[in-house]
């Protein structure tokens, strides 16, 4: 079957089709025939080698095949499932790239991470869900902010921005996003209640609206540390990255890991709902073909993406 992957780390265009061994699904798995897989900048860093350290400590070999969020249909089942899943069902299902991703026909994976796909949905708006909708909906749990407080948002326009701001409006809470000027009536329409500039004073402008600082800080564009201005004594920050500062006035430093919930299927249940409850968007900046993903890569690093690239694996 067609995989896409790297047999050596570097650019975009060290990405290229293979001809890999279809998976069988083991016990509690389920086998995906994938039409879609959204591409992510964890994808980048798989294609790069930034987690080199990370690949060569699960003592995995080449070719790696990059990919975390996909939608498809189940085509296989593992022994001892519950029923809870069927052969022809629509899904959509979220992994780690270790030993392997989603740019792939077919992949295996525990069936508890694989759920319905959101009714109404094409695939390829489908494979843009799971991966930051529920690194959102965790940044915000570990938060814990509550109906009536205040959270910024570094990165709003971003996949992750826009379901954070979502999430954060359905919970009640009162949302400061920052935007450049072409995107903040799409904010507005995504709930944001306060905008301030892209890349400019964030404290400030975050302090001129909640002079005493507000109660969260999701940091979606990896500021990290310099973000603590913003955010009351004994508030918090979730970061995304791999950021081991300490926080300071009492500001709690909550380290988002979207791992940690892969396995969480009420949860992946949950953000499907609220998908069709028009609570949360889907976003499809553009559609590649497999033997083009390495532009989908090429534009991703280059900034500016409204949404998610997704690359179609249906023919």
């Amino acid at each position: 079957m067609r995989a896409l992957g790297v047999k050596t780390y570097g650019g975009p265009k060290n990405l290229e089709l293979l001809d890999v061994e279809e998976p069988t699904p083991g016990q509690g798995e389920v086998r995906v025939r994938i039409h879609a897989a959204a591409v992510s900048p964890t994808d980048l860093i798989l294609r790069n080698g930034e987690h080199a350290a990370t690949v060569s400590a699960l003592d995995l070999r080449p070719p790696f095949i990059p990919g975390m969020d996909l939608a498809g249909v189940v085509d296989a089942l593992g022994p001892g499932l519950d029923g809870r899943l069927k052969v022809g069902d629509p899904v959509v299902g979220i992994v780690l790239p270790f030993p392997a991703g989603a740019y792939a026909d077919k992949i295996v994976l525990p069936a508890e991470s694989v759920v319905a796909a959101p009714a109404g949905a094409d695939f390829v708006a489908a494979s843009t869900l799971l991966m930051n909708a529920a690194t959102a909906r965790i940044a915000l749990d570990h938060m814990g902010l509550v109906a009536g407080q205040t959270l910024a948002i570094t990165g709003a326009s971003g996949a992750l921005g826009v379901y954070a701001i979502q999430l954060a409006k359905a919970a009640g809470i009162t949302v400061i996003a920052d935007a450049s000027t072409d995107d903040g009536d799409s904010l507005r329409s995504f709930g944001a209640d306060h905008l301030i500039p892209r890349r400019g004073d964030f404290v400030g402008d975050v302090l001129s609206i909640v002079p005493d600082g507000v109660d969260g800080v999701l940091d979606a564009a990896v500021l990290n540390g310099a973000t603590f201005g913003a955010i009351r004594d004994h508030g918090h920050l979730a970061v995304v990255r791999a950021w081991d500062g300490a926080g300071e006035r009492g500001i709690q430093v909550h380290r988002v890991y979207v791992g940690s919930v892969l396995k969480e299927t009420a949860l992946l249940q949950e953000l499907v709902q609220q998908t069709e409850e028009g609570i949360l968007t889907l976003r499809v900046a553009d559609v590649f073909a497999p033997e083009d993903a390495w532009i989908a890569h090429e534009q991703l690093e280059s900034g500016r993406v409204r949404g998610r690239f997704v690359i179609d694996f249906s023919s």
